[in-house]
């Protein structure tokens, strides 16, 4: 994609309490982009999200969000951002509508009602908006959220997680909404743990103990980061993976069902560790495509023995 930047930021860190959370981080993500921010629990997305929007200010690093300097203009970031947080956060005892109308009168913003309506059309909300925010699903929760974060016509959205708890339907069409927003021009920075979630962003970013492990499409990842992958079935998985994992030349060993998922960094070295096993008759061996799991796994294993 080749809009203006959105999102230009270099070299992010934050502590909390002597312990670094986020170590000389960079995003770069473009008008009408869906950036899917990746990583553990505690790796550092949400930390980075709320220095992005103006929330925390970093210790060190630099750059602009929506055009503003992140440490003099934070203020003017938060007017332009819609931010949906991890938790549900709206008032659970006022109705669809009402919960709207607060924001907008938050905002400040004219011709509310009206502004209330088209949102509620565009979510799908209409036929819902009496009903109270807490007898709402999941799925129906999570909508709301996302009305509320789009009502002031916000020109970047920063969602934290925002599928967790909700079936894979509700997930479905959460996803076709934010397609449906980045095509009019919405920026979007989406923070996941699911892999099909990640697939659908037309870049991806991985963060693991507060370090961007790796950065670019889907494609991109995959292809640089030069794993190579089988596939093995056998009697005894168990076993199997304990002698795999010992030995040398093969870097993880992955539990797929039934069937193992073992790879490499090197794939020339792999081949000769997985060389005596493939003797075996009684192991089923196939050359796989390596995916973003896999890719994953292995960074978070080479990042780990890095800070060992």
């Amino acid at each position: 994609m080749t809009g203006e930047l959105v999102i230009d930021v270099q070299g992010l860190s934050k502590s909390f309490g002597g312990r670094t959370v986020v170590r000389d981080v960079g995003i770069q993500v473009r008008r009408g982009e869906i950036c899917g921010f990746l990583g553990p629990n505690g790796s550092g997305k949400t930390t980075t999200i709320r220095m992005l929007c103006g929330l925390l200010t970093p210790d060190a690093g630099e750059g602009r969000c929506l055009g503003y300097d992140i440490r003099r203009e934070a203020p003017r970031i938060k007017r332009e951002v819609g931010y949906m947080t991890q938790k549900f956060s709206l008032y659970e005892d006022l109705s669809i509508r009402e919960n709207l109308d607060f924001v907008a009168r938050m905002y400040d913003m004219p011709e509310r009602g009206a502004a209330v309506g088209r949102t509620l059309e565009q979510l799908g909300l209409a036929g819902r908006q009496r009903q109270l925010a807490g007898s709402l699903s999941g799925g129906w929760k999570q909508r709301l959220a996302l009305a509320a974060c789009i009502l002031h016509n916000p020109r970047l959205l920063l969602l934290d997680e925002p599928t967790a708890g909700v079936d894979p339907k509700a997930r479905r069409e959460f996803w076709d909404q934010i397609h449906r927003l980045a095509t009019d021009g919405l920026t979007v920075l989406v923070s996941t743990h699911y892999m099909d979630e990640a697939e659908r962003c037309h870049k991806i970013a991985y963060i693991a103990y507060g370090r961007l492990l790796t950065e670019g499409t889907v494609e991109s990842v995959i292809r640089d980061s030069g794993i190579a992958t089988w596939e093995v079935t056998g009697p005894d998985p168990v076993s199997l993976a304990r002698r795999l994992e010992e030995t040398p030349g093969i870097d993880m060993v992955v539990p797929f069902g039934t069937t193992l998922h073992v790879g490499g960094l090197d794939p020339a070295a792999l081949q000769a560790a997985i060389a005596p096993f493939r003797a075996d008759p009684a192991l089923r061996w196939l050359q796989a495509e390596t995916g973003l799991e896999d890719v994953f796994i292995a960074l978070m294993m080479r990042a780990k023995d890095e800070l060992q």
